[in-house]
């Protein structure tokens, strides 16, 4: 397969000019970044990377690092997690408060805002230092020690995360938080504000194309059988209550974020990264989209 001239291809057939989204603005540093941007960039089974573009401009990986915060809670916590947090689609925005009043505050899935903060309480709970332990665990499966957050980020979640808060606050009044609001949202926002290339996104998610080992050490991060929940729950819940559209179109577990990222994945192929920060209205990189798409239609691979 000649991944290279198939991103070509994908780059000479796409442009922002030709999609009519908006960059995400309702948290300010979002609203800063150049919505000309755009990168790509596939790391193979066999270890070799193809990319064009913006691939290893650092970016806002947003809720993509939702996948991150699961894994460690389930490494944790295993089946008993399933207790807190359901693996349900939410059919709802991501940010919504309206379930869990009617599900007794227990969130739909993990990578919705609320389910996201059933999983941060955990990690608060039983981690010394968690937002440390989530680099760490971030820089060994993408073998980079450079990854970080990202400080502006943070402080601009901070300063408009008041529903984050009041999610928090009401699980809590369900009895589905232990520990305090503060320490929760703070690791939360972090946690969004993870910074990161096409490239390094690429290789943080081959242990989910590779049955939960590091390509090249082949050490085991994560059980088979916790790569399976995972990949499952991306193909189901990945693109908020736009995961059906994009199973459609695309047919690969994956995970957007609104700082424009999309992170997908095909079993023992590949994992491939995109960036593009213009959004469409349900909040996904609306050319990031299109290009998985283009991705899967060219190489004639999906999970299905």
């Amino acid at each position: 397969m000649d991944y290279q001239k198939i991103l070509n291809t994908i780059n000479d057939e796409l442009s922002y000019r030709d999609v009519t989204g908006k960059v995400a603005s309702y948290i300010p540093e979002l609203a800063k970044v150049d919505p000309r941007k755009f990168g790509m960039h596939v790391y193979c089974g066999d270890r070799q990377h193809f990319s064009f573009g913006d691939s290893e401009e650092l970016f806002s990986i947003q809720s993509i690092s939702k996948v991150f915060s699961l894994s460690m809670a389930m490494r944790l916590m295993g089946e008993d997690l399933w207790d807190r947090v359901d693996v349900e689609p939410s059919g709802d925005p991501f940010n919504s408060l309206s379930q869990l009043e009617y599900e007794s505050g227990v969130p739909r899935n993990p990578f919705i805002n609320a389910g996201a903060l059933v999983i941060s309480d955990i990690l608060v709970d039983q981690l010394e230092n968690p937002k440390q332990e989530l680099l760490d665990f971030v820089r060994k499966i993408t073998q980079d020690n450079s990854i970080n957050f990202d400080p502006k980020i943070a402080t601009s979640e901070r300063s408009t995360g008041y529903r984050n808060v009041a999610l928090v606050n009401y699980m809590k009044a369900l009895g589905n938080i232990k520990c305090e609001v503060e320490p929760i949202v703070d690791f939360y926002f972090h946690l969004c504000s993870l910074a990161m290339s096409c490239k390094q996104l690429a290789q943080a998610f081959m242990i989910f194309a590779n049955k939960g080992r590091i390509l090249g050490t082949n050490e085991e991060i994560l059980t088979p059988t916790t790569v399976k929940r995972i990949n499952s729950l991306m193909q189901t819940c990945g693109f908020y209550d736009e995961a059906g559209e994009f199973s459609f179109e695309v047919g690969l577990p994956g995970k957007s974020g609104v700082g424009g990222g999309i992170v997908a994945i095909h079993p023992d192929q590949y994992s491939v990264a995109v960036w593009s920060p213009i959004l469409n209205e349900k909040g996904n990189s609306e050319l990031g989209m299109k290009a998985l798409e283009r991705l899967t239609t060219l190489t004639g691979l999906s999970v299905f």
